[in-house]
């Protein structure tokens, strides 16, 4: 039997090290796929470091990390590492980010942690057995309409102006049926649908170091998070398939139909 959360717990506490010795400086990012993706010295050490915990421990599990790519070992358990996600805040001084680590059995998340180092919020949940902050038992909105909600929606650049259309159109609709919109473009966003602040949130751009840990958390807090039109979500964790977007949408279970429902009116 695996029991992860005292490592998963002592990688976030050693990886914020790394983080906030220099948050708060403007820092530096290297471009990656395109303008809306960078990468900084500190989430590949911050990676190095929460790899370097897991392989002490469990040798043969595969590892998945935004930075290093995939190490597959034919183990039934994978480590997905997401070292911070949300570079660009990070990056510019705005407190938006945070590290997630995701155990996979097989393909499916068996424990899942999402740590926010500004704000010291430590969100952890394990299949079956719920989802916490701060140890303290967390759930989903029970908000039965979209207008007395915040809802979050989150896109990046693209290439290809038709997506970028079809996804402002979108926002145009959700900006009709919610309170208000709001977005910080990571982890933080998927957080505060956990634990009720937030509504539901839609995230266009995603990878599986996005949204491993966030699909168990928000589960557990009794919530729905499946891809835009309603599908539950499929974890690929070959070589061929890790890099695929996911288009997700997350929500009390209250809400996601009458999101999926817009949606559908418009994709």
């Amino acid at each position: 039997m695996l029991f992860p959360e005292k490592l998963i717990k002592n990688a976030f506490k050693e990886a914020s090290k790394i983080l906030m010795s220099n948050f708060g400086e403007m820092i530096e990012g290297k471009l990656k796929e395109n303008q809306s993706s960078i990468v900084t010295e500190m989430d590949v050490a911050a990676e190095r470091k929460i790899a370097h915990l897991i392989s002490q421990k469990y040798p043969n599990h595969s590892i998945i990390g935004e930075e290093k790519g995939a190490i597959m070992t034919g183990s039934e358990y994978t480590w997905i590492i997401d070292p911070i996600d949300g570079t660009s805040n990070y990056a510019a001084g705005i407190p938006w980010f945070g590290i997630l680590i995701a155990v996979m059995q097989n393909e499916e998340p068996y424990a899942a942690g999402a740590y926010l180092p500004f704000y010291d919020l430590t969100y952890y949940a394990e299949l079956g057995k719920g989802a916490y902050c701060n140890d303290k038992r967390i759930r989903v909105s029970q908000e039965t309409s979209l207008k007395n909600v915040l809802f979050s929606y989150a896109t990046d650049y693209s290439e290809d102006d038709q997506k970028t259309r079809l996804e402002t159109n979108i926002l145009n609709e959700m900006i009709k049926n919610v309170r208000n919109i709001r977005a910080t473009n990571c982890l933080v966003d998927f957080c505060y649908v956990a634990d009720g602040r937030l509504g539901g949130c839609i995230n266009y751009a995603s990878k599986i170091w996005d949204i491993a840990a966030p699909y168990l958390i928000i589960k557990e807090a009794g919530g729905e998070i499946t891809d835009i039109n309603g599908e539950n979500i499929v974890f690929e964790l070959n070589i061929e398939n890790y890099l695929k977007n996911y288009r997700v949408v997350a929500a009390g279970k209250n809400l996601h139909k009458k999101i999926i429902d817009i949606l559908i009116q418009h994709i």
